[in-house]
């Protein structure tokens, strides 16, 4: 594809070179590592891998063209090369990514979801409905990695929830080839605001919730809160929202006409009431345009509740069936990491989930303590180089509700895994619950287990599905449910039946 056509409608300034001579014919890059002969390299100020520094290796790996900022010094080496100049290089590269794939999120139906807490769940479930529903194709790129279906899309290792524009269109243009009628997207704060979801044509972006998070990354609740309303400000045609969060009440008022709201403890059109939780999920009442349905789902707590209302509303607003998505609720498989359990030889329950902010952590543990009849251990810790101000406060949280905390690693990144565990303490201290520090989050979990009896529950949170610790620089693979099920010599997948 021509490089003009790319950048077609986009301010740009040709510093060198003739655009509509100049042929994109092996994709976009920002990781000069990934350029290809025929690439367009986009220099990103700021990206580690790339970065306006990088122009002149990734030339020397054979790209044609480049796209830089203000400012940016160009190499001699670049008088071969077409080299363009644009006032944002991540906004460009999502115009250009998406044109280069021909706009594949034109032709399937999009779901984005936004929120704190949530996106991997609605995910998962709109695939999972559509699926036993209807027997169709849904893809799924977000937190847990990119998928159609059971099958998994290869992709460079990464720890981003929404990938860069470059790989997002790629992904949906693998699922579009593939025959994927729906994508579901995880829609990231920080993937918002750096232009990655721009150009995927949204049918229907869903928020789910907002509560303290990523405040390394956006200093305030307000920067936090407006990055989220980046995809209800011109990057969806319709929004699903939650009407019990204030954000929502918000976003109706940002959209008029084009706003669908579901709560628990609102008024709303879609409305779930008469919960009834247990261990194995969760019975309730969807109301909706006048009618009852009996509903049930396979996790327990009002949170998951909220979810499913969100994935309803979202696969009915894209016109599939009601009657026939909220039979396929009780139906769904674990989503792996959210609430996932499994049980141990001696009768322990187990449960692995991603809660890693003060107020979802807060929702598992008081959900888990509503159930609960014996004593409830939990393992934990807080990410490094992360918002430091939740610390003492997920302390006070996980020992207000646990028998029993183990403070363990979570991604230290760059920090000293002991100075994480300091500043968490106090808060477990306060409430004067007995407490185990173990950085290595191994033996951590084998502690807790071994300290756990019949009854007893283990929450292991934090981490959820990830694959890997990351430590410094590095991603060490590790797994907190596949190293339960080595500890406690459980051969395979135990998964929670469907209810009855």
């Amino acid at each position: 594809m021509k490089l003009s056509e790319l950048l077609a409608g986009q301010t740009h300034h040709t510093l060198q070179g003739d655009p509509e001579r100049t042929r994109i014919t092996a994709g976009t890059a920002f990781d000069v590592d990934r350029v290809a002969p025929g690439s367009l390299f986009i220099a990103v100020p700021g990206h580690l891998e790339g970065g306006p520094g990088a122009v002149a290796p990734a030339l020397a790996r054979g790209a044609v063209a480049v796209l830089v900022e203000e400012g940016c010094v160009l190499p001699g080496a670049a008088v071969d090369a077409c080299v363009v100049r644009v006032p944002d290089t991540r906004a460009a590269a999502a115009v250009a990514a998406s044109r280069y794939y021909g706009e594949p999120g034109r032709g399937m139906d999009m779901v984005a979801i936004t929120g704190t807490n949530g996106k991997t769940s609605v995910s998962y479930m709109v695939e999972s409905v559509l699926r036993i529903s209807e027997g169709a194709s849904a893809g799924v790129i977000g937190t847990a990695g990119s998928r159609i279906g059971d099958e998994v899309i290869p992709m460079p290792r990464s720890v981003l929830s929404t990938p860069e524009s470059p790989d997002l269109q790629y992904l949906l243009g693998c699922m579009r080839d593939r025959g994927a009628g729906t994508v579901v997207l995880e829609a990231t704060s920080m993937g918002l605001l750096t232009h990655r979801v721009d150009r995927t044509f949204v049918d229907v972006g869903v928020f789910t919730n907002l509560s303290q998070d990523h405040l390394d990354d956006h200093g305030t609740m307000e920067n936090y809160r407006d990055a989220k309303l980046r995809l209800f400000q011109g990057l969806c045609g319709h929004a699903v929202v939650n009407a019990d969060d204030p954000v929502g009440a918000r976003i109706v008022t940002m959209m008029p006409g084009a706003v669908t709201t579901y709560a628990l403890d609102t008024e709303a059109d879609y409305r779930a009431t008469d919960l009834v939780v247990d261990a194995s999920g969760t019975r309730f009442t969807l109301h909706h345009d006048g009618r009852k349905y009996p509903a049930a789902i396979p996790a327990p707590g009002r949170f998951s509740v909220s979810n499913a209302l969100a994935t309803v509303a979202a696969c009915h607003t894209l016109g599939h069936g009601l009657a026939g998505l909220v039979s396929a609720l009780e139906r769904m498989p674990q989503i792996p990491g959210r609430f996932e359990r499994v049980t141990t030889v001696d009768g322990t329950s187990v449960i692995v989930d991603y809660a890693h902010s003060p107020d979802s952590l807060n929702k598992v543990l008081g959900t888990i303590r509503g159930f609960a009849r014996s004593k409830v251990i939990t393992v934990f810790g807080c990410g490094g180089d992360r918002d430091t101000t939740k610390r003492a406060e997920m302390g006070t949280i996980a020992g207000t509700y646990s028998d029993l905390c183990v403070l363990t690693s979570d991604n230290p990144r760059d920090e000293d895994p002991e100075a994480i565990l300091d500043q968490v303490a106090p808060g477990i201290e306060s409430t004067g619950t007995p407490y185990e520090r173990l950085a290595d989050r191994r033996r951590a979990i084998a502690f807790a287990l071994s300290e756990a009896g019949p009854g007893d529950i283990v929450l292991i949170a934090g981490k959820g599905s990830e694959p890997h610790q990351i430590v410094g620089d590095r991603l060490l693979p590790f797994s907190d449910m596949a190293t339960v099920r080595e500890l406690a010599d459980i051969p395979a997948v135990r998964t929670q039946p469907a209810l009855r």
